[in-house]
Parts: C-alpha cells; structure tokens; sequence
C-alpha cells in the first residue's frame, strides 16, 4: 500500500462524523453524549427549542408483531461561536446527542 493512500485514509479517518461531532474549544462533543456533557463542554447555547415527536416503533417475539407508539423529547441547541466558525445546530432525542448540522457562517 503507498504511503501517500495510507495518510489519506487515516486523514479521512480523523475527520470522520462517528469520531467527534463537535469542537469546543479543545473540548470534543461526541454524537451520543448527554445535555449535561456538552453543556459542561460548550457552555449555554444561544437558542433552545423543544418538542415531543411520536414515533411508532415496532416489538417482535414469539411470532408476534406489536407496534407501539412512543414520545421522543426533541431538544435543539443553536450555538453561534463567532463569525469564523459555523452555527452549530445540535439536536437531543431524550437527553442524548443524536445529529449536529452546520447552518453556515455567523452574520
């Protein structure tokens, strides 16, 4: 394997989603981390939204099939971390962080 192909990869690698989902300052925020950790690692955000969604979900065993429908707590984080950086919209499904989303350049 060439040297150059092997760097690519583990570049690609360190740069990969499932590894860290955020920086805040030297902090990483991980997809799957609590409110609580990425509070303590980013501070207060500058917008929160909250809302239940409900999901059915479906439960197999025995040969039967039953479909429940469960409420999911919706919490979304704005943080705007100066106009060099991204706003960052963090989304929470029951307490956990489940997607970050880049809302372009701070104005």
């Amino acid at each position: 394997m060439k040297k150059s192909t092997l760097l690519f990869g583990l570049f690609l690698w360190l740069l990969a989603p499932s590894a860290w989902a955020l920086r805040c300052g030297s902090l990483l925020v991980n997809i799957g981390d609590y409110k609580l950790e990425v509070l303590r690692k980013c501070g207060e955000p500058l917008f929160t939204d909250s809302r239940i969604e409900y999901r059915a979900i479906r439960l197999y065993g025995s040969g039967l099939e039953l479909e429940r429908v469960v409420p999911v707590i919706i919490d979304e984080w704005t943080y705007d971390f100066g106009p060099n950086r991204f706003v960052r919209l963090l989304r929470f499904e029951n307490g956990r962080l489940v997607d970050v989303e880049s809302l372009g350049y701070s104005r």
